[in-house]
């Protein structure tokens, strides 16, 4: 599959555009996290999520990690990526996925710290930034750090914002031009979604 140029990448929204390149996701939030759960079928997926940990919402903790594993165990399976959504657990979240070898990980709506970006890149994980992102101080720092192969941009769930107008934010914030960052966008989709 053949990219076309100038098209933007939005990794995690959920109001697709057609004008917009986003790849298709499969799995239960952890918000929704059961006692008895089934997986979704992830054959015509192309990244497995959003899954992972969130410790404020009010579900579970060990149910949150069964549903967590599980999906875990989908992607390594089936050579798929992962889009995680981990809110006060990125310790117990590292950890876990520390035990398995995955295509690829991206830690959607990163607002976290230098020392947590710097952690996930270190593993050589994917960062994702969005509206939020650009809020926070602390995690303008983290994208400042985060090379540009180990980037994404997003909109999430808001359906009024733009994802030129937060690639542009993020360009902005590394000193680059935002064609570059758009191109260097679709070199990453490429390698996280299209080979395999």
């Amino acid at each position: 599959m053949a990219l076309e140029r100038d098209i933007l990448v939005d990794i995690h929204t959920h109001h697709p555009r057609p004008e917009v390149l986003s790849p298709r996701m499969a799995g239960i939030h952890p918000w929704d996290a059961t006692e008895e759960f089934e997986l979704p079928d992830f054959a015509s997926c192309d990244i497995i999520g959003e899954t992972g940990l969130d410790f404020v919402y009010q579900v579970d903790k060990g149910i949150q990690e069964r549903l967590f594993r599980a999906h875990l165990e989908a992607a390594k399976r089936l050579h798929k990526p992962v889009v995680l959504h981990v809110v006060k657990a990125f310790e117990p979240t590292i950890k876990i996925l520390e035990e398995y070898h995955l295509k690829g990980v991206v830690f959607h709506g990163f607002v976290g710290s230098e020392q947590q970006a710097t952690e996930a890149l270190r593993r050589g994980y994917y960062l994702s930034f969005g509206e939020r992102s650009l809020r926070s101080q602390k995690t303008q720092s983290a994208i400042a750090l985060t090379p540009i192969e180990r980037l994404f941009a997003e909109t999430d769930d808001n359906p009024e914002l733009d994802i030129a107008t937060i690639i542009d934010a993020i360009a902005e914030l590394k000193h680059l031009a935002a064609e570059e960052l758009k191109k260097e966008l679709e070199k990453n989709y490429k390698r996280l979604i299209i080979e395999r």
